[in-house]
């Protein structure tokens, strides 16, 4: 899988980690790959909802040493 950008949101609480998200996910095409990495607990629901509510789809969320990672498709 190809990700086209990569944001670190490590260290932001909510509601930061979404809204760098938003506007990384806006430089993107439709269909294009953003993977994220967060520390927020919080966003293991944040992320979920607001993917969902935005048309995006969530393709892998991982927990690696603290570090959550999601790999996020644009819809």
């Amino acid at each position: 899988m190809e990700v086209n950008q990569v944001l670190d949101a490590k260290g932001l609480s909510c509601p930061l980690p979404i809204v760098r998200a938003k506007k990384a996910m806006d430089t993107l095409a439709t269909g294009q790959v953003l993977e994220v990495h967060v520390t927020d607990k919080g966003a293991l629901s944040d992320f979920s909802a607001w993917a969902k509510s935005s048309g995006h789809e969530i393709l892998d969320q991982s927990i690696e040493a603290d570090v959550i990672k999601f790999i996020i498709k644009k819809g």
